[in-house]
């Protein structure tokens, strides 16, 4: 029988040879994809018949041998094959290759954990990790500066990961539960290496799942609201987090202590703190309200509770000391009788189920006080983290004095790293709006008065800051402090935000605790960044702040808008210098300055490897400290698995910490110094590249035409409005994710590399350019991603979207702008094809392209008819096979926006 399998065609055709040879698919791979697609083909032919199965066959071979066989005429014949089927047909076909690449994703997913697992696997006990773990960066930090500057770096890390509703998670949450069960039954032929009928009761099993998974529909039937938005990355948290943090806590403890490790008090204090925008960031958004804010925040804080109560309890599991051999110290006894006042009952029941266990019977009413808080039973609530704290503080005293060394710093510690993380709020709740929302309040505010009419954004945005100071009230100003300030353009759009605080509060007491942080966004903003700082220390409650918070401050930079505003090589550059400025301005003014990067998943919103872009940070920029948002798709693929999510953190700890290195810091001055020249000439190549096409009369219109830009507008994947309000005349107010998500969708990944190709034309200089590869870690980050960008394109996909409008000038430009910036990145690198030097990103092309050419051929007869009306009375079936499809393609190149 016919079915979807592991593709041996590579991506580009030219590219055939070397990828060949270098993009070898592991057999275990190979053999999980070979099963999952055999399976998909019986889930086929069973629900839609031979037929079904024969048409998807059809187009998967004719795209393979497009591949395969450049100069032949299959892609045309597969054009052919797809305009012959039936709308409902052409929908089945969209949907079987959709779970192909589900299938495929998880497959993959499953053997990145399985090379973790067999790398750690061959390691000898306290043997080093890989160069990237955080074991090595604490020996090379070490050696170049001693025991003491290590220990003390150590104890200064921090890890902000920030997740946002940003809507480029392009799959249902049903559809995710569904995959995540696919790789765990793939995880059990793997591990237990069944037989008999235990492989017969796994196949039944994953044949159920992938007939749910194809009878499932892929497209919500509604937008998710903001709430459901909190849920979904609650999930993440319940599943992977709330054990992650303290997981990756416990690998360094026994590291650094070596034999000691689980007898002694941990060497390194928690590090990593969780935030989120969800329900907090309402630029652009009118669907976060300030109810929602505390709504959002309620959430948030009773999964924590749920969470540590369980915690809690699998803690008192493991405490069954006797007192005989393990009794409790004067203190412990103390606790007890404290406890025993609050509660009769509860203390009698424990003590009748742990009788002459007393450290055991103190958790259990530990864990009764952590139920009590989240039902708001003031008699037994703890007031807040760090009086929970105080109590396993406690217990671990009594047992380390005890002997109970192990029971100590066991379990027990696992639960104080927890509480240490995540408080009882779990996440910080930032909150985010635009600079023009506040000036407009306070003009209301000024004109009409607290008391007077005003206008219904003014008294949202007087809400919000109430909000905030009800969160602050029950949770503490660690739930929610940082008000982030888009398009922030002067002094006095930080200061804003203090006055419509103190508008808020006008008379009262309970006026919270605020931290400002100006975003800065376009190239021009980013340009003004220092000045703007300067003036900021100006403003009384800015210096308020710094005299109460240690003179830190924070800074946000936009990687997303600064790109669509000069191109990827100029925004990039120029983030780069702003940092420099922004760390030298902190030295100067003696201020702990934590710079925030929201960054994207795509590459042209700063995606791309997150630990490679730390270590080619400015000098001083770092230091010790990296926070960054964490976006839509990113969030699953990063944090959706308990190993892959140890993995990330720990290279982007290693990262953080060798940043800071003499020998890093020295490189990139030097390298920053050395080549100033080169960054001028590309600075203004591609600028005025990028603009030349941007700026072209009519683009916009013709970015709307040549890809789905407005039907992605139409996919229910987020809370959040595409635009903040202008029509597609204007790009200015166009969001970066459609402007990224869209060329994704064309094949194109424009946001990614444009402009690039035309500069390294100018330089015209190779030996320079290598110079630049092999001694500039910004520049050699910058052209590996754009190299990442490139293998998700293709060129004869790209035309067919790009003749979809009627300007072949423009067209013209960029299929041009693509091919050298392709000979170029290929010349640099030294390789025959883009990925040549990268076996698994290649790999993760090659197995994938030719159903992503599939899927755009569909994708593209939906547009063509779309586009043209030639049968109004087919739209909507030919907007939903539209949809389908970019469903299928995002998870395909697996990146949206």
């Amino acid at each position: 029988m016919a079915y979807f399998g592991p593709v041996t065609a590579p991506l580009p055709p030219r590219d055939v040879p070397r990828l060949l040879a270098s993009h070898e698919i592991p057999e275990p791979l190979r053999n999980d994809v070979r099963v999952l697609g055999e399976f998909l083909g019986r889930v086929l032919a069973e629900a839609g018949g031979d037929d079904l199965l024969a048409d998807v066959e059809a187009l998967r071979e004719l795209a393979i041998h497009a591949h395969t066989e450049p100069t032949s005429d299959a892609l045309a014949r597969a054009e052919e094959l797809v305009a012959g089927f039936t709308l409902e047909r052409a929908e089945q076909v969209a949907r079987a290759f959709t779970c192909y690449f589900h299938l495929a994703n998880a497959a993959e997913e499953y053997h990145r954990i399985r090379v973790l697992r067999d790398r750690e696997a061959s390691l000898e006990p306290h043997s080093l990790a890989p160069d990237d773990s955080l074991p090595a960066a604490v020996l090379k930090v070490r050696d170049e500066l001693g025991d003491d500057v290590a220990r003390q770096r150590l104890q200064e890390l921090e890890f902000r990961p920030v997740l946002t509703a940003h809507p480029t998670e392009a799959r249902r949450r049903a559809v995710s539960r569904s995959i995540r069960r696919i790789a765990e039954l793939v995880a059990e032929r793997d591990a237990r290496n069944i037989g008999g009928m235990s492989l017969v009761e796994n196949e039944r099993r994953l044949l159920s799942e992938i007939e749910t998974l194809w009878r499932t529909a892929p497209l919500r039937q509604a937008k998710p609201t903001v709430l459901d938005e909190v849920r979904t990355v609650l999930a993440v948290f319940e599943s992977t987090l709330a054990d992650g943090f303290p997981a990756v806590y416990r690998r360094l403890d026994d590291w650094l202590l070596g034999e000691a490790a689980g007898t002694r008090p941990p060497v390194v204090r928690p590090f990593a703190r969780l935030g989120s925008w969800i329900g907090g960031d309402r630029d652009g958004n009118p669907n976060v309200t300030a109810e929602i804010t505390r709504a959002s925040a309620l959430l948030l804080s009773e999964q924590v509770l749920i969470a540590l109560e369980a915690s809690a309890r699998r803690t008192a599991e493991g405490l069954t000391l006797d007192s005989s051999g393990t009794p409790a110290s004067a203190e412990l006894s103390t606790l007890w009788q404290r406890q025993r006042a609050l509660s009769d009952e509860i203390t009698a029941r424990v003590a009748a189920d742990a009788p002459n266990e007393p450290h055991r019977r103190v958790i259990l009413v530990v864990a009764e006080r952590i139920a009590a808080t989240r039902r708001r039973d003031a008699d037994l609530a703890y007031a807040g983290p760090e009086a929970l704290e105080h109590d396993l503080l406690v217990v671990q005293r009594s047992l380390e004095a005890a002997g109970a060394r192990r029971s100590a710093y066991g379990d027990l510690q696992r639960l104080l790293w927890q509480v240490a993380s995540f408080g009882f709020h779990l996440a910080e709740l930032e909150l985010r709006q635009h600079s023009q929302v506040h000036e407009a309040a306070l003009a209301d505010l000024a004109k009409n008065g607290v008391d007077g009419p005003l206008e219904p954004r003014t008294v949202e945005v007087l809400d919000t800051f109430r909000a905030l100071g009800h969160v602050q009230r029950r949770f503490g100003p660690l739930a929610a402090r940082r008000y982030i300030v888009s398009f922030t353009q002067k002094p006095e759009h930080l200061a804003a935000v203090y006055q419509l605080a103190a508008y808020a509060f006008a008379g009262s007491d309970d006026a919270p605790v605020i931290d400002a942080i100006p975003l800065f966004e376009t190239f021009a903003d980013l340009e003004a960044s220092v000045d703007i700082l300067e003036k900021s220390l100006e403003l009384e409650p800015v210096q308020r702040r710094l005299a109460a918070n240690g003179r830190k401050v924070e800074v946000m930079l936009g990687y997303s808008d600064s790109s669509k505003d000069v191109g990827p090589v100029s925004a990039t550059l120029a983030l780069d210098t702003a940092q420099a400025r922004i760390t030298d301005w902190a030295r100067r003014h003696d201020i702990a300055l934590t710079l925030f990067h929201g960054r994207g998943g795509a590459l042209g919103r700063g995606g791309g490897p997150a630990n490679r872009a730390v270590l080619a940070q400015p000098p001083g920029s770092v230091d010790g400290r990296f926070k960054l948002t964490e976006q839509g798709e990113v969030i699953f693929a990063r944090y959706g698995d308990p190993v892959i999510a140890a993995r990330h953190i720990e290279q982007v700890m290693a990262a953080t910490l060798l940043a800071g290195t003499p020998s890093v810091e020295q490189r990139n001055a030097a390298a920053t110094e050395r080549f100033a020249k080169l960054a001028a000439r590309l600075d203004e190549a591609s600028r005025t590249r990028f603009h030349a096409l941007v700026r072209a009369e009519g683009f916009p219109q013709w970015f709307a035409e040549v890809t789905p830009l407005e039907e992605v507008g139409l996919l229910p994947i987020g809370s959040r409005p595409a635009r903040r309000g202008l029509s597609v005349s204007s790009l200015d107010d166009l969001r970066a994710i459609p402007w990224v998500f869209s060329w994704s969708q064309a094949r194109i990944n424009l946001a990614g590399w444009y402009g690039l190709g035309t500069a390294l034309e100018q330089v015209d200089d190779l030996d320079e350019l290598r110079e630049a590869y092999a001694r500039w870690p910004l520049f050699a980050t910058m052209i590996d991603n754009v190299e990442m960008s490139l293998a998700k394109t293709d060129e004869r996909i790209a035309a067919r979207y790009l003749a979809l409008g009627d300007r072949d000038d423009l067209a013209a430009q960029v299929l041009e702008e693509m091919a050298l910036t392709r000979h170029w990145v290929l010349a640099i690198t030294d390789s025959d094809a883009v990925l040549s030097r990268k076996r698994i990103l290649g790999r993760a092309v090659q197995l994938r392209s030719p159903y992503v050419d599939a899927l755009s051929l569909l994708q593209l007869r939906a547009l063509r008819g779309l586009r043209t009306g030639e049968a109004p009375e087919q739209a909507d079936d030919l907007r939903r096979l539209l949809l389908l499809t970019v469903n299928g393609v995002a998870a395909g190149v697996q990146n949206t926006g």
